[in-house]
């Protein structure tokens, strides 16, 4: 997309009135947000009344449609409008998709074979290590991992994701110049080089609660499928799991503790409907994924026996270096060199206050 188009998108989007709906008939008629900015008032106005059309002719360069501009270059912004050869095919397939989508990285092609993870954003461990472990799988199959970048479930998808070297996409719910939640802003960097982050709203848009629930069409949008590993009976995620139903898209749900608030939902969810996974290789093949994509992974792993001993005594639920000496009957010395042994093979990881939990199904 060229330079000019992206100021001209900039320009019209700063007008108040604007809304998306809006703005997809003015492309639809017009074809091109230059050709929008040179119709006359009495054409604007038959498509979209008389006030916008009156701030569509009197559009001027503000300070801070200046500021935009500049952002817009800093950061190395494309914008894609949905009848450009850029924007995503399958994305253009869902009711009320974004007429316009503002970029950093690139979407490629191969992204159409993507998955989307999604959970609560105070996740636990057990959340967590799902997220991991069906990321690293997914990628290793040939799946682009789509979430929101917010913390919890999808901090953790998209960083595993690049850890296994695959591609990731963050929809946010903010403009793509901003960082939120701030402290993933070397993820964010991450997600850009191997992948992209990519938001309908504009450039600075803040990250206003009334935007997420919307976004959320994205991410179930640019999948195949959704799978939602943790959740509350109320929340963002039970919101991406209904645009997706209304999108024809498959739901996952992985089954979860019964007392625990974080599984309420997920487990509601199965008994609404969804179906229930205990692995990604589960979903893997009830998407259609070649099997024959996947390459080595954690499964392929060899062990000693002492390190199939303690891999068999260890769960998703942390426990403590003592705990697991008296359960196994073995001094913690011994222990704790295999435990890290098997960290450096990425199958457990050591949590604060000497604690361990698997990371992956073996």
């Amino acid at each position: 997309m060229i330079m000019s188009d992206l100021h001209d998108f900039i320009d019209l989007l700063s007008i108040k009135k604007m809304t998306e709906r809006r703005l997809y008939d003015l492309l639809e008629r017009y074809q091109s947000p230059e050709r929008i900015k040179r119709a006359s008032g009495p054409e604007l106005a038959a498509l979209v009344g008389p006030d916008c059309a009156r701030s569509i002719t009197s559009l001027r360069v503000t300070e801070e449609v200046e500021r935009a501009y500049e952002i817009a270059d800093r950061c190395a912004i494309s914008v894609v409008p949905y009848y450009a050869s850029g924007y995503p095919c399958w994305l253009r397939t869902i009711p009320d998709f974004p007429p316009v989508l503002f970029a950093r990285g690139a979407i490629l092609p191969d992204d159409e074979t993507a998955l989307a993870i999604i959970g609560t954003r105070g996740a636990t461990v057990y959340g967590k290590n799902i997220a991991e472990q069906f990321a690293a799988e997914f990628v290793a199959a040939g799946a682009t991992i789509i979430s929101g970048m917010a913390r919890g479930i999808d901090t953790v998808a998209h960083a595993s994701a690049l850890k296994h070297g695959g591609r990731t996409i963050a929809v946010l719910g903010c403009g793509v110049d901003r960082c939120y939640p701030p402290e993933n802003r070397d993820l964010m960097k991450r997600i850009i080089e191997h992948g992209a982050v990519i938001s309908e709203f504009a450039i600075s848009t803040p990250p206003l609660a009334q935007n997420f629930p919307k976004r959320n069409r994205i991410v179930s949008g640019l999948a195949k499928a959704v799978i939602a590993i943790e959740a509350k009976e109320k929340s963002g995620v039970m919101n991406t799991v209904n645009w997706a139903a209304s999108q024809n898209k498959d739901v996952y749900a992985i089954p979860g503790n019964i007392y625990s608030k974080t599984s309420s939902g997920t487990n509601r969810l199965i008994k609404e409907g969804a179906i229930p996974v205990t692995s990604a290789q589960e979903v893997l093949e009830l998407c259609g994924f070649d099997p024959q994509h996947r390459e080595k992974s954690v499964h392929d792993v060899n062990l000693d026996e002492a390190e199939r001993m303690i891999w068999q005594n260890l769960t998703h639920e942390p426990i403590y270096l003592d705990v697991l000496s008296e359960s196994i009957n073995q001094p913690t010395g011994m222990i704790l060199n295999t435990l890290l042994a098997l960290e450096l093979k990425g199958l457990v990881k050591q949590l604060p206050g000497m604690m361990f939990v698997k990371t992956f199904n073996k």
